[in-house]
């Protein structure tokens, strides 16, 4: 915790030009556009953060909620996503089972850059946590025509696995021939882990604690159906329970509720 607060007194003394420095992002993106260490309490940053509502995607069981502290919060210098299996009343319906995402598509997006996550995983069989981007305006039309950045994705039934991806239209699940990969990582649920992503013009790169871990280049002769990365993308945090993947094996509704936690998101350019 003591190094988290020395490095948000760093950036804070940087961005008031108190003291010339760089950041501690390493290669090509150095400068700090965006960043979230959660240390304050309560609901997160409304300045930076905006949350969906509603069942939304993937035939998931959860019903996304907007403010409500039950399902995100910030404690103790992390932020808090929280899935949970309390039937609320929410709008005049029962919603059996709740949880959050986060998104910064009305405060901040990027075209190239890197973007560093800290955060420890849940354990349950259902649970689908993920870090991810979408496109700000649908350039080349909509899903998944435009793309999509998957930086880290996990399943708890296969709770040792951390997965890349990419979206297009050339390459996707529904055509089962979707970019991807995975990294296994053993204690992403009972430890904290680094999840990084630099997108460079030609190639995005994906990282695990620093590690180059996945790579995906863009083909000399790439057109938008393959590769839409040329365009604003903004920020998605979210934990998602059952669904078409993170249900794929059945889900436990009993050792409910599950946290995805996360220290920090840093994003360099």
């Amino acid at each position: 915790m003591k190094t988290k607060v020395l490095y948000t007194l760093l950036v804070w003394l940087f961005a008031t030009n108190l003291i010339q420095a760089e950041t501690p992002s390493k290669g090509p993106y150095t400068r700090l556009v965006f960043h979230d260490e959660f240390d304050g309490e309560g609901l997160p940053d409304k300045t930076k953060w905006d949350f969906e509502v509603g069942y939304l995607r993937n035939h998931e069981k959860q019903y996304y909620t907007a403010d409500r502290i039950e399902n995100a919060y910030q404690k103790e210098g992390c932020l808090h996503l929280v899935v949970r299996n309390d039937s609320a009343v929410i709008d005049g319906a029962v919603r059996p089972i709740t949880s959050a995402s986060m998104h910064t598509k009305k405060t901040f997006s990027l075209t190239y850059g890197k973007i560093e996550v800290r955060a420890k995983l849940p354990l349950c069989l259902g649970t689908w946590p993920a870090i991810w981007m979408m496109p700000l305006k649908n350039t080349y039309g909509g899903w998944p025509k435009s793309g999509e950045i998957d930086i880290m994705e996990h399943v708890g039934y296969d709770p040792e696995r951390i997965n890349y991806a990419i979206h297009t239209e050339a390459y996707n699940h529904t055509k089962k021939n979707g970019k991807g990969s995975n990294a296994f990582c053993p204690t992403c649920y009972t430890d904290f882990h680094v999840y990084g992503l630099e997108w460079h013009e030609d190639r995005l790169e994906w990282y695990l604690d620093g590690r180059k871990r996945f790579v995906v280049e863009k083909a000399p002769d790439a057109s938008w159906e393959s590769w839409p990365f040329d365009q604003p993308f903004y920020l998605i945090l979210n934990l998602a329970f059952g669904g078409g993947w993170g249900g794929l094996k059945g889900i436990d509704t009993d050792i409910l509720p599950q946290e995805y936690i996360i220290d920090y998101i840093r994003v360099y350019q």
